[in-house]
């Protein structure tokens, strides 16, 4: 549960690698120090900040921005530091705010690198000054606390530098503005207002909350939006908290989401084993400073993160979530200019003396022209951040590796088995109506901690294109054969294995490319025996991994064991199952993902109906996907509807079947 602080308020730190997230109303520096154990800083080289970011246990943003992602790693930082202090200041010689009680209370959250939030705390009462401590990190007999300070000061970083016994502050102090001033970090357009429930900072990874809990059972009908990037959030009117999909983490349950959290029970700890226990290195210098007053030139991998992957992942997730606050500002300043004029309007023709004649419609024209011009400031905003995030994303796009690019990006055709299995896996894209032309990776983490369900419904299109149930149902089934050969190819040799239950045999023809190239672990099961034997085998794998897990003798398996991760293909859901074939269905749902057995249905939800209220915890457990366009993924902010377009081979295209090939060739060489 996080601590919501007050001023002087301190709770304790159970870890010692955290991130803490900072958001305001405007762009602000944000600086960190290391203090001795009386709080004073020693020199300059304890002291992160847009010049220098990086300090020993400490990474700060090169940027003065709205949002900031501070990297903190108590076990890194020198023996004589007591104290981390995290410093905010309004950047000076600009054209924004001078003093913090002109913008709204900085808000600060200290958090773990699952993005849990351990404590928070929104700095209120400032009003003159320019430069405040926010919080301090302390260490008290070989414990870590965190402490909300709040202490302002109106002669900005040089005065609160030199209140900390800095002897070089006000030269420090000029460094810092002249590194912001340069350019030497974009600056981040401010997110819109917190909710109760929201977090304001740009997160670098989502919670992942797994299968829905709590709730109301759904009812057959139109699915309520799913989050495509992890955890819950609250639905529109009349509609049921949206689901989100990020697994593993962002904020995913499965994903736009992250390290990440379990569905249930301990933390789950992605850190890998032979990592120094360090805060993570920035990321390279590869583009020049932007000119003064110029945005800064956009560059892959520009976020945090121990590799390339990991930066790219995390950028991935930052401009997801920009995307999301930057149409939300929009949106609500249209609403904000209709209801405005609304009123004016309502309070003319309240008055009987200006309901005719030119003066009542003057004060009409008048009306109407100030929601024009709010509309088109809104506008203007709006389209200036989807210029910058369109050169973004036409920078990142070519830089992911092969988890992450699309299949028609170059890098397959550079594939090569991996030898270890990457963070995320892409499912597909996100778009929103404002920003048709920006197209954002849907990735979720690995491994999988929620099944998929393509849903193969005649409605599966958000534009009605798609009628015909064959047409859609052998569409849906290629969708679930691609996601499933990107699976394969993103894990290195053996440690991935597919399995499919086709009753009907009516996945026979899009199936080919995984049974032709030889990479299932055996051919598709037909019939109501097919079904029983493999649901069977696989739950009695899950039952042997359960027992052994539990009872500590994990080394104690049969000999020969597939120790590999499972997926289970079932096509055509219902036919071919009985009520023991679907209890066994449900509990591969519910209890394989915690060890190593996932399953992707592909099944129309209204043809499964029959089951009634048997089959609703199954769907709630399944992030669903479709074959088409539809807009049924929410944000976990602000709850926006994202267009999920789903990663398809195009048409007429090879390189699904070299992938294939390749895999199917380390396959052999490994057994």
């Amino acid at each position: 549960m996080t601590a919501e602080l007050v001023r002087g308020q301190n709770h304790p730190l159970s870890q010692a690698r955290l991130e803490i997230r900072i958001s305001a109303g405007t762009p602000i520096v944000a600086v960190a120090a290391l203090g001795d154990e009386n709080g004073r800083i020693h020199g300059v080289e304890w002291v992160a900040h847009p010049g220098a970011p990086t300090q020993p246990g400490l990474e700060v943003s090169r940027q003065a921005a709205a949002d900031h992602r501070l990297a903190v790693d108590l076990d890194a930082v020198p023996e004589a530091v007591h104290r981390v202090s995290v410093l905010l200041a309004l950047p000076v010689g600009g054209t924004g705010p001078v003093r913090f009680g002109a913008v709204a209370a900085p808000f600060v959250a200290v958090t773990g690198l699952d993005g849990d939030e351990v404590a928070s705390y929104t700095i209120t009462g400032l009003e003159a000054e320019s430069a405040v401590v926010a919080l301090e990190l302390y260490r008290r007999q070989d414990a870590w606390k965190v402490r909300a300070v709040g202490q302002g000061y109106a002669g900005g970083l040089a005065e609160l530098l030199t209140d900390q016994g800095l002897p070089q502050a006000r030269q420090l102090a000029g460094t810092i503005n002249d590194a912001v001033a340069q350019g030497l970090a974009r600056s981040v357009q401010a997110p819109p207002p917190r909710t109760a429930d929201g977090d304001r900072s740009r997160q670098t990874a989502a919670p992942g909350l797994g299968p829905d809990q709590g709730g109301t059972a759904p009812q057959p009908g139109p699915v309520p939006p799913v989050s495509p990037y992890g955890g819950q959030t609250p639905g529109g009117p009349g509609r049921p908290a949206p689901q989100q999909p990020y697994p593993g983490a962002a904020p995913d349950a499965n994903a736009v989401t992250q390290p990440s959290a379990p569905t249930a029970g301990d933390s789950i700890d992605y850190s890998h084993p032979r990592r120094q226990n360090a805060a993570p290195p920035p990321p390279p210098p590869t583009a020049p400073p932007a000119a003064p007053g110029q945005p800064a030139q956009p560059v892959a991998g520009d976020a945090t993160g121990w590799s390339m992957e990991e930066r790219l992942y995390n950028q991935v997730w930052g401009m997801f979530e920009d995307l999301a606050r930057t149409t939300a500002a929009y949106r609500s300043a249209v609403d904000f200019a209709e209801s405005r004029m609304g009123k004016e309007l309502e309070q003319v023709l309240s008055d009987p003396r200006s309901r005719i004649g030119g003066q009542g419609d003057a004060a009409r024209e008048a009306a109407r022209a100030r929601h024009t011009q709010l509309v088109a400031q809104a506008r203007e905003a709006l389209d200036r951040d989807l210029t910058q995030l369109a050169a973004e994303a036409d920078v990142v796009e070519p830089a992911l590796p092969p988890a992450y690019a699309r299949w028609d990006n170059p890098a397959w055709h550079a594939y090569r088995v991996p030898m270890e299995i990457p963070m995320a896996l892409r499912l597909g894209d996100l778009h929103l109506p404002e920003a048709d032309r920006i197209r954002i990776p849907m990735l979720v983490r690995l491994p999988l901690e929620r099944g998929l369900w393509i849903d193969s419904g005649a409605d599966g299109s958000s534009d009605g294109s798609f009628t015909d149930s064959h047409a859609m149902s052998r569409l849906a089934m290629e969708t679930a054969v691609a996601h499933a050969a990107r699976l394969l190819a993103v894990y290195p040799a053996g440690e991935f294995t597919v399995h499919v239950i086709d009753p009907a045999g009516s996945g026979a023809q899009p199936l080919a490319p995984l049974v032709q190239t030889g990479v299932l672990a055996a051919p598709p099961a037909l019939g109501a025996a097919g079904v029983a034997d493999v649901l069977g085998r696989l739950t009695q794998r899950v039952d042997l991994v359960q027992m052994a897990v539990r009872g500590g003798a994990a080394d104690s398996l049969p000999p020969g064991f597939d120790t590999s991760q499972q997926l289970l293909i079932v096509n055509d859901f219902p036919h071919g199952f009985d009520d023991r074939a679907v209890n066994q269905l449900r509990y591969l749902a519910d209890e394989g993902p915690a060890f190593g057995v996932h399953l992707m249905m592909v099944a129309d939800r209204e043809e499964s109906s029959g089951y009634g209220p048997l089959l609703d915890p199954l769907w709630r457990s399944l992030l669903r996907l479709t074959p088409v366009a539809d807009d049924h993924l929410a944000d976990p902010w602000v709850g926006h509807a994202w267009t999920y377009e789903p990663s398809l081979v195009p048409p007429g295209s090879q390189v699904l079947q070299q992938v294939l090939a390749q895999v199917a060739a380390a396959r052999t060489k490994f057994m």
